[in-house]
């Protein structure tokens, strides 16, 4: 199929993207790398009157280190996320996540910012940046703003992203000392969208827990951030029997729902499978350590 027809717009600064988004609105569309947006089009899913490009904007890509965060222009492509020196050292489980993306090709023009701006609950991006509490800073007419990602993921495919907003960076805190990371996703079909993926950042001190994250994604409208349940095993030991406990924990925290072609039993024992998996990378780095 082809898309409906629309204007094309190639913005030479950022204030000249603003500006053409609000004098069209809701006519208008954002397109970064096109890896979502394009297929919609295409299936007339999506008929967007104006489609303003930002490819002619360098400065809206890029990977800065500043302090204890690790700022990403929106722009930046997938494949510089997975390959960075910079990500990898400074956030190790956003590279993890990002060489999972889709297929080689995808990651070459998919972009940080439009995965967060298409909300796909099962895309690793909003999945990581809501574990790790990353930061989305927003430009729009009337100046900047930034809220926790959390807050920006509203829905399926539903952001706190106003027609005439633009994201401009995503600020994630930098990994602790000593702390570890695992990222575990099960998928019908390399490169397909997970049917479900867990994230888990932990901490250790004498043998237990100091610390632990866990976010999970695929299985509900936005990615679940379990911190409190996370809370509830610092202090125990890092080892098999609370990594199970752990595991039946989340499955038994999450409520997804049967589909056609998938229960939400065999999607919560998924989760249950993937979590145990991501915790015993993390305790077994510990041991080895040891």
């Amino acid at each position: 199929m082809k898309p409906a027809a629309f204007s094309y717009h190639r913005p030479c600064s950022l204030g000249e993207a603003l500006s053409l988004l609000a004098l069209h609105g809701f006519d208008a569309k954002v397109i970064a790398g096109g890896q979502s947006l394009a297929p919609m089009m295409n299936m007339r899913l999506a008929q967007p009157a104006h489609l303003i490009d930002l490819n002619a904007l360098p400065q809206l890509a890029g990977v800065t280190r500043e302090g204890d965060t690790l700022a990403i222009g929106a722009m930046t492509r997938h494949h510089e996320i997975a390959t960075s020196a910079t990500v990898r050292a400074a956030c190790p489980l956003l590279a993890d996540a990002a060489a999972t993306i889709g297929h080689y090709a995808i990651r070459q023009r998919g972009t940080l910012g439009g995965s967060l701006a298409h909300a796909d609950p099962a895309a690793q991006i909003p999945l990581i940046a809501s574990t790790l509490g990353a930061r989305i800073d927003i430009v729009g007419p009337d100046g900047s703003r930034e809220i926790p990602a959390t807050q920006f993921l509203i829905a399926v495919m539903t952001t706190d992203l106003a027609a005439d907003e633009i994201v401009r960076t995503v600020r994630f805190p930098t990994v602790r000392p000593g702390e570890r990371h695992a990222f575990e996703a099960f998928s019908r079909r390399h490169g397909d969208f997970a049917l479900a993926a867990c994230a888990v950042t932990a901490e250790f001190a004498g043998g237990k827990f100091s610390g632990l994250r866990i976010g999970v994604g695929g299985v509900a409208d936005v990615p679940l951030v379990l911190d409190e349940l996370a809370a509830r095993f610092v202090g125990e030991a890092a080892d098999a029997r609370t990594v199970a406990r752990i595991a039946g924990a989340v499955a038994g925290a999450i409520d997804p729902h049967d589909q056609p072609d998938i229960s939400a039993a065999y999607r919560r024992d998924l989760v249950k499978a993937l979590t145990a998996r991501a915790l015993q990378r993390v305790t077994t780095a510990v041991s080895q350590d040891s």
